[in-house]
């Protein structure tokens, strides 16, 4: 039985294991050697990514929003502007 391996929980993302989450058997999670809440971490994808990498995330989508309400604002703009000039 010792030789048998089994995965680590890791960041998807930079590939390392996670400092927070115990590195346990499979067994030893569905016991009753860890409650639920040392299983996991309370954020978006808790446990599976990084601090980090959840942060980046939501960053990186907070910026393509915000990017597509920078196009709609400066099409409307141009229609505007085309508008004055044919007037």
């Amino acid at each position: 039985m010792d030789d048998i391996k089994f995965s680590l929980s890791k960041n998807l993302e930079a590939s390392r294991r996670s400092a927070v989450i115990p590195h346990l058997r499979p067994a030893e999670y569905k016991g009753s050697r860890l409650s639920r809440k040392s299983q996991t971490v309370n954020r978006a994808y808790g446990g599976v990514l990084s601090r980090s990498a959840v942060k980046e995330r939501i960053i990186r989508a907070f910026l393509v929003e915000e990017q597509k309400i920078v196009k709609k604002v400066l099409k409307i703009q141009e229609a505007k502007g085309k508008l004055a000039a044919n007037s």
